[in-house]
């Protein structure tokens, strides 16, 4: 049985990945390389999705193991420091899209950080956001999609926003899969961030800039 974090969540071996992280938070392993080590293994999962070697169960499966971790290791890491009440943020991946793994990750680690998140789930309508941003006030709206049809609906989604009157109250982030600065232009939102620890970074830097 191995004690490598990355292979037993890449290999969707549930219960061995959930008995290392509890050895690990147990022996007083930093709470954030634990995270790490998970973001690791779920780029593998996505590699593998993309050569046709995982399928969409694959994906949910490894989502489900990351919601698990993240129960065990939120308490440590929230405990480790008081955390500020940073801002709000509204997420979500969008209409006609059901991956959700990036975004749990980008989710959590707001969370972790002193973020109040509202996670919409996935395959989320352009009026959904807008109602929920119109409800909450946030500053920050995370939009993620992993197949290129993202594109377009992160573009309506973003337009929707604008005609409802919101779009200069909120700082709009996209990521997740095929999505690139190209994308980030062609949807009209504010950045691109390739991964959860930049997108933080850069939220944390609008709510203070705010």
């Amino acid at each position: 049985m191995t004690d490598n974090l990355v292979d037993a969540i890449a290999d969707l071996k549930e219960e061995e990945a959930l008995r290392i992280v509890k050895s690990k938070l147990d022996s007083g392993e930093p709470p954030a390389k634990i995270l790490e080590a998970s973001r690791k293994a779920l780029e593998i999962v996505g590699a593998r999705f993309a050569k046709c070697e995982y399928f969409i169960p694959d994906l949910v499966y490894s989502g489900e193991i990351l919601k698990e971790i993240s129960e065990l290791v939120k308490p440590k890491l929230k405990g480790a420091t008081q955390l500020e009440h940073l801002g709000k943020c509204v997420i979500g991946t969008v209409a006609g899209d059901i991956h959700d793994i990036g975004k749990d990750i980008v989710a959590f680690m707001l969370d972790a950080n002193g973020f109040e998140v509202v996670d919409l789930g996935v395959d989320v309508p352009a009026r959904k956001f807008v109602e929920k941003i119109q409800e909450v006030n946030p500053q920050v709206v995370g939009l993620s999609g992993f197949l290129t049809l993202a594109f377009d609906s992160m573009k309506e989604t973003v337009e929707a926003i604008r005609a409802a009157g919101l779009r200069d109250k909120v700082k709009i982030m996209v990521g997740g899969g095929q999505i690139d600065d190209e994308v980030r232009k062609y949807a009209g939102a504010d950045a691109y961030r390739p991964d959860a620890v930049a997108a933080v970074l850069l939220a944390k830097e609008w709510v203070r800039r705010a």
